[in-house]
């Protein structure tokens, strides 16, 4: 009776497993068709300087991280340093793929739990002073004095802001600092028109609700005043690329207005094809 019972539960568990890995399967073939019929083979996209049709995903939540290559593709890089915070254990992010490459840079998380992961996993990187990783909770307040600990240029290549919460007020915080790419999470959900912003609270953290960060108007109009562009967005509708004016030409594509670039919110697309992410130091 035990040992049936028993054999009938590794049974349960084996069908159980062969319907997550056919609903996985289903939905990875799902997302490449509606990525390939809307996307890849759309003319607003393929038939222009955008940079959507360029979009592919090694470690980013979404496409950012071809997104991210196109643009130094066209304006070229200096230094291949970035800074990014809000990268929780480090393995979805948008700077790790430029690791990889060769790049270096700097971390911030406010999570002990994970910074604790990112130095036991990345302490190859960390050792050879690759990576620098601060687990520090950010505030408007703060930022700089972060950089500067960390001896960060003042023109990094890429600056990468993902906090779910006071994101536009840590980018409006940074003045002696001049990346000369910018990438942000914007709000979605508001459609351009809408300057939506919350109140800036030093303490407030995401709260899993829609009210959070900024609208891309809103982002669009402070890049504006700090001397950057607006040159898209990734299709999922989660991040937004600045790059600085000086750097513009005629390299994206125009006009750099929210209602040209916006995307709107596309969660369903989320999908790692391949093995799950990881790193392991040498």
């Amino acid at each position: 009776m035990g040992l049936n019972f028993i054999k009938r539960l590794r049974q349960i568990r084996e069908q159980v497993d062969l319907l997550i890995r056919k609903r996985d399967e289903d939905k990875a073939l799902y997302v490449a068709q509606f990525l390939e019929e809307n996307l890849y083979n759309n003319p607003k996209y393929k038939n222009s300087n955008r940079l959507n049709k360029h979009e592919y995903q090694a470690f980013s939540q979404y496409g950012e991280d071809g997104i991210i290559e196109e643009i130094f593709n066209r304006i070229g890089t200096t230094n291949k340093y970035f800074i990014e915070f809000g990268v929780e254990n480090g393995l979805e992010c948008n700077s790790l793929n430029l690791l990889y490459k060769g790049w270096q840079g700097l971390w911030i998380e406010g999570s002990e739990m994970y910074c604790g992961e990112i130095k036991e996993r990345f302490a190859d990187m960390i050792g050879k002073k690759q990576l620098t990783i601060k687990n520090q909770f950010i505030t408007a307040e703060n930022i700089e004095s972060i950089f500067k600990s960390a001896d960060s240029p003042a023109e990094p290549d890429m600056l990468s802001i993902d906090i779910d919460y006071n994101d536009y007020y840590v980018w409006e915080a940074i003045k002696n600092y001049k990346p000369r790419v910018v990438v942000l999470e914007y709000n979605a959900v508001y459609r351009p028109g809408t300057d939506f912003v919350v109140p800036y609270n030093p303490t407030r953290v995401w709260d899993g609700t829609s009210y959070f960060g900024a609208s891309l108007t809103a982002f669009e109009r402070l890049g504006g005043v700090k001397g950057y562009s607006l040159v898209g967005c990734s299709y999922a509708g989660t991040n937004a690329f600045f790059v600085r004016n000086d750097l513009i030409n005629d390299k994206f594509e125009a006009p750099f207005t929210a209602e040209n670039h916006y995307e709107p919110v596309r969660y369903f697309l989320y999908h790692k094809n391949g093995h799950r992410r990881g790193h392991r130091p040498n």
